[in-house]
């Protein structure tokens, strides 16, 4: 085979370190991007923490809404930073976080433990009573039987103690005792029991009792008629006992659970001023940095050097993030200037819009409408929203006009709201309800968007 030489001409898209750079914070969310910053500050040497300007201070080039970013025109004889305001005067005092001066809360183990150290028990009753205590779930509920809690006692143990099975049931007993009332039980229809039986004796009592023993599996599904066959009772007193297991608990360690707070910190804030509708970058969604004068000079004067690259990183993060919050409020503004009804009257008037409608309008690519969408929420009176919120398909109407996903959603919700609720209304109904609104929609779409808000079913909605 002959070898030879060819030339070739093509074209190709080469992403740049600082583009690169560009995009991955943009696509960042706050918390995320403020970990991505420390970062930056902890690696190069030439980044450090921004401080308080003071009030007399003048912003630099690159003004972002009512925040500039402040800088010089070149590295040499000012810094280069991000952020103003925010700084405090370094004390001590300032440091103290009043929240961890508050008594904290006992947890279910701690509950039950310091009313179990109440009771006149040997040492073996109040160390097979915490055992207890430690099976139990989340919910307060023992879904392991005693037989099986006892097989996995050490041999050791119990031949040393002489514990039996019986002594667990002694302590199962003991446990239900306690409060909150229903813990220890082995399913939710034991614990709504056990909770029944403290309540005075009467009708409702009793057959409330009897619902929840061995008919809560059609009390779930609103089977009332076969309800009512079962326990041979009429609605009014079907009624008064399903309105005694409502007021139950059914998790008893419900408050007790730990649960993951989700910090969101909103990027934009939107507020109304002289009629019209405004947005402006949240202060505290802005990170506070600036390059090391000091160093700046030294390399401006030296043209190069060793930290030379660290002094071409800092210039391009000071720009990325320059960009990115530029983006973040322009993109901002569109949403809040196509949306202007939602915030004047709520989510019926929210308008159809999808990410194209952004991107022509401020003539950005759809893929960066879509990275500044993501979970980049903005603040205003009407609530927290994430900036995908306000994007949606649309639906034609009768009048050739267009509803959103979002509005029809709200109209449904309040006809479910505003149902019979003894003759709850089916999905063929809410369509039809919708269509003399003008909204055409077929019953699956219905059925799609009730599903989405978590709205149960007609069989499910039907009460007494």
């Amino acid at each position: 085979m002959k070898q030879s030489l060819q030339l070739k001409l093509s074209q190709q898209l080469n992403l740049t370190p600082q583009l690169q750079q560009s995009i991955k914070l943009l696509q960042l969310s706050t918390l995320d991007f403020r970990q991505e910053i420390e970062r930056y500050l902890i690696e190069n040497p030439l980044l450090e923490p921004g401080e308080d300007r003071g009030e007399g201070s003048e912003a630099g080039e690159g003004e972002v809404g009512d925040h500039p970013l402040e800088s010089s025109n070149d590295f040499g004889d000012d810094d280069w930073s991000w952020g103003s305001g925010g700084g405090g005067s370094g004390d001590d005092d300032e440091d103290f976080d009043p929240a961890s001066n508050t008594a904290r809360e006992l947890t279910l183990r701690e509950h039950l433990l310091e009313q179990a150290g109440l009771l006149p028990l040997t040492a073996l009753d109040r160390a097979v009573l915490a055992l207890l205590i430690d099976a139990l779930d989340d919910d307060g509920f023992l879904t392991q039987s005693l037989d099986e809690i006892f097989a996995q006692l050490p041999e050791e143990l119990v031949a040393e103690t002489g514990l039996e099975l019986d002594d667990l049931a002694v302590a199962l007993a003991r446990l239900k005792q306690l409060e909150p009332v229903g813990v220890g039980a082995k399913d939710m229809g034991e614990a709504l029991a056990l909770q029944l039986k403290t309540l005075p004796v009467s009708e409702p009592n009793q057959l409330a009792l009897a619902l929840v023993e061995r008919h809560l599996d059609l009390l779930a599904a609103r089977d009332y008629t076969r309800i009512k066959k079962a326990l041979k009772c009429d609605d009014a007193q079907l009624k008064a006992a399903n309105e005694l297991i409502v007021g139950l608990n059914p998790r008893p360690a419900a408050r007790w659970a730990q649960l993951t707070p989700r910090y969101v910190i909103p990027d934009v804030i939107v507020y109304k001023a002289r009629g019209r509708w405004r947005v402006r970058l949240n202060e505290a969604a802005r990170p506070k940095f600036r390059v090391n004068q000091m160093y700046a000079n030294i390399l401006q004067r030296s043209e190069g050097g060793v930290m030379a690259r660290e002094l071409q990183e800092a210039r391009w993060l000071v720009k990325s993030v320059q960009q990115r919050f530029d983006t973040i409020l322009r993109v901002s503004e569109a949403i809040v200037a196509r949306q202007h009804a939602f915030f004047e009257h709520g989510e019926v008037a929210m308008r159809p819009m999808v990410l194209r409608d952004i991107a022509e309008e401020l003539d950005l690519h759809e893929s960066t409408i879509s990275r500044v969408t993501s979970q980049k929420y903005m603040h205003s009176p009407r609530g927290l929203f994430e900036f995908k919120y306000f994007f949606g398909s649309h639906v034609e109407t009768e009048a050739g006009g267009e509803c959103s996903a979002t509005a029809i959603k709200a109209l449904l919700k309040q006809l479910i709201q505003n149902e019979d609720k003894t003759k709850p209304l089916s999905d063929s109904a809410l369509a039809e309800a919708l269509s003399q609104q003008g909204i055409v929609v077929a019953r699956r779409t219905v059925a799609k968007y009730r599903e989405a808000m978590q709205i149960a079913p007609v069989n499910q909605r039907k009460s007494l």
